[in-house]
Order: structure tokens, then sequence, then C-alpha cells
């Protein structure tokens, strides 16, 4: 009786790994599904950055670093087209330095920065309270969780990290990385 069935078994499992190998593995780092910055809409990353550098950043709308948002849109703009992109994470989890609310932190980001990158909704980035990305970010880090606003992390075409910035970290620095991550 088990064996009736083993020919349709063997093929559904061929074709599983088949397609596992046409689309590939999603790189755990990014493995997750998040609502966009106030809006409804819903990104699973690895599927919407596949293949990206991408750069993960705890944002701020009213920080010290806030001004690091006219940089980081730079570096999105000037490497978008070769596979780079940034995804930004408000949070309140230093000082509470961000808006009430999503669409007031939208519209500061893009009236005042002009950020066209991905925003995504208010998460938790500082340790004993991170969501699920940032604890993963964090491991992969060799346990280095945010400490303010604007930590970067840096993840390279295959979803692994290539590395973990603190706040003031400046667009040179920042931009070495990209470029390495992009040239592999």
């Amino acid at each position: 009786m088990y064996f009736s069935n083993f020919p349709r078994i063997m093929l559904l499992s061929y074709f599983t790994c088949c397609v596992q190998l046409a689309y590939g593995a999603c790189a755990p780092l990014l493995d997750h599904k998040i609502r966009r910055l106030a809006d409804t809409a819903v990104d699973h990353l690895c599927v919407s950055f596949k293949n990206h550098v991408v750069l993960v950043v705890n944002t701020a709308s009213k920080c010290g670093y806030t001004p690091q948002f006219e940089a980081l849109e730079n570096l999105y703009k000037k490497y978008k087209s070769d596979g780079f992109t940034i995804l930004g994470f408000p949070s309140k989890d230093f000082g509470g330095q961000e808006f009430a609310s999503e669409s007031d932190t939208s519209e500061f980001c893009r009236l005042t920065y002009g950020v066209q990158f991905p925003m995504y909704s208010y998460t938790h980035s500082r340790r004993g309270v991170a969501s699920p990305l940032f604890v993963g970010l964090a491991e992969a880090a060799g346990g280095e969780y945010p400490r303010w606003n604007f930590h970067k992390y840096v993840l390279g075409r295959n979803g692994e990290l290539i590395g973990s910035l603190d706040a003031s970290t400046g667009p040179n620095r920042l931009e070495k990385i990209i470029l390495k991550g992009l040239n592999e």
C-alpha cells in the first residue's frame, strides 16, 4: 500500500527540488514579510530584494542623525540600477524620536529628504525588544544590536551579512562596503 504512492511522491520531491533550485532558497536574514510604512502592502523581503545588495537601517525622524537620510537617498539613487536597495525601518526605541503616526513619518521623509527607498512599518531594533528581522541581523553580526538610530546592516547579493555599522558611519565608508557587495 505504501509503495503505490511511491512514484507520485518521488515526482513531487523531484519537482520541489527543481523549483527550489530554479528560484533559489530564501535567504534567512531576508525571510520576513513586512508591511510598508503607512500602507497596507506587505513585502516578502527575500522575494522583493533577491540578488540585491541590501542596506537595512533603523531610522528616526527627530534624531541628530536624521540628516543621514539625504546621503542614504543619494546612495540609493546612485546604485539602485546596479541591484542595490535600502530598507528603512522607523523606530521609537531610542529616545522616542519618531512621529506618532506612520503617515507623518512617511510624509516627513519624502518631503524633507526626498526619500524614495522602501520604508517599512514602525519596528523595534533594540536588544530585548527587537523584531525577528533585527534579531537575525544582530545575531549574524555577532550580537551587535543597534545602540542608536541609523545603525546599518549591509547584506550581500546572497543575503548574508557583509557589514554592520554604527550610527556615526558616514556615506564614504558605507559606499565602499556597498561597492564590495555589488562587485562580488
